[in-house]
C-alpha cells in the first residue's frame, strides 16, 4: 500500500475548548505508541476524511507535524458524534517500521454469484467479515478480496487457509480450516412454516405447567440434578426458628 501523507499541527488547546476547533473545520487527536509519550495534534477535517477513506485502519500514513517531525502512523480509532455522526477525535498509533503489528483487515467478496442464488435456492453466507493479521507496517494491505465463483454446490466453502494473501508477509491469527464464506441452502417459505409449526408444538400451552417428570421438573421423591437448587419446602414445626 502506498504511503499517504497528512499534515498536522501541535495542539495546545485541550479539554472542552476543542469545540471551537471543530467549528473551524479542525479535528483534535493524539499520537501514541509503544515507549512514546502521547502528543496532542490537530488536523484538517476534510483532508483527514479524504486520507482515511483511502487508508482505512491498515494504511500507513506519514503524519507531518509542523515542518520537522514525520511520524509513520496508523489510524487506531476515530470517535464520532453520536447525534450527527461526524468525527470528533482521532487516535493515531505510531509504529516501528521494523516491528510487526496486528490489525484487522476487511474481507470483501467479489465475483458473480452462482445461478442457484439467483433462483432463490441458495445463499452466499459470509461468516468472516474481517480477519486479524500480523505483518510489518509496510506490508499491510487494505483488504482481502475473495472470489466466490468456485462456489457451485451447497456446502462448498472457502477457508482461511485458502485466502489469497502473501503468507511470507502476512500471518493470520485464525485457524486455516475456519470458514470464511460458504454456499448454504436458502430458507424457503415452506421451511419457515414447518419450523414455526414445530416450535409451536414444542412450546407448552399458555398457563400450562410442565408435567411431573418433564424436563426441569423432577418427579416426587426424585433428587434434583447436580448443581440444581432443590425445591424449597415449608419447615416442619420442630424445625421452625425459635421466636425472639
Amino acid at each position: 500500500m502506498d504511503r499517504l501523507s497528512l499534515k498536522a499541527e501541535e495542539r495546545q488547546i485541550l479539554g472542552k475548548k476543542v469545540k471551537k476547533l471543530r467549528r473551524d473545520g479542525k479535528l483534535p487527536g493524539h499520537v501514541f505508541g509503544k515507549g512514546l509519550n502521547s502528543e496532542s495534534v490537530l488536523v484538517d477535517a476534510k483532508q483527514f476524511l479524504k486520507i482515511f477513506h483511502e487508508a482505512g485502519e491498515t494504511g500507513l500514513i506519514n503524519l507531518k507535524i509542523g515542518v520537522e517531525k514525520i511520524r509513520p502512523v496508523l489510524v487506531r480509532e476515530v470517535q464520532y458524534d453520536p447525534v450527527h455522526g461526524n468525527p470528533i477525535h482521532i487516535d493515531f498509533y505510531q509504529v516501528d517500521l521494523s516491528q510487526k503489528v496486528k490489525v484487522s483487515v476487511p474481507i470483501v467478496l467479489i465475483g458473480e454469484q452462482p445461478e442457484s442464488v439467483h433462483l432463490g435456492e441458495t445463499i452466499v453466507l459470509q461468516t468472516l467479515n474481517e480477519i486479524e493479521v500480523e505483518a510489518l507496517p509496510t506490508d499491510l494491505i487494505e483488504k482481502i478480496e475473495v472470489d466466490i465463483i468456485p462456489l457451485k454446490n451447497i456446502d462448498d466453502a472457502i477457508t482461511v487457509g485458502q485466502l489469497p494473501i502473501d503468507k511470507s508477509k502476512l500471518t493470520v491469527t485464525a485457524t486455516e480450516d475456519e470458514i470464511v464464506v460458504k454456499l448454504a441452502p436458502a430458507i424457503t417459505e415452506e421451511m419457515k412454516k414447518q419450523m414455526e409449526e414445530e416450535a409451536a408444538e414444542a412450546a407448552p400451552a399458555e398457563g400450562e405447567a410442565p408435567a411431573e417428570g418433564e424436563e426441569g421438573v423432577p418427579a416426587e421423591g426424585e433428587a434434583p440434578a447436580e448443581g440444581e437448587k432443590p425445591e424449597e419446602q415449608a419447615p416442619k414445626p420442630s424445625e421452625e426458628a425459635p421466636k425472639e
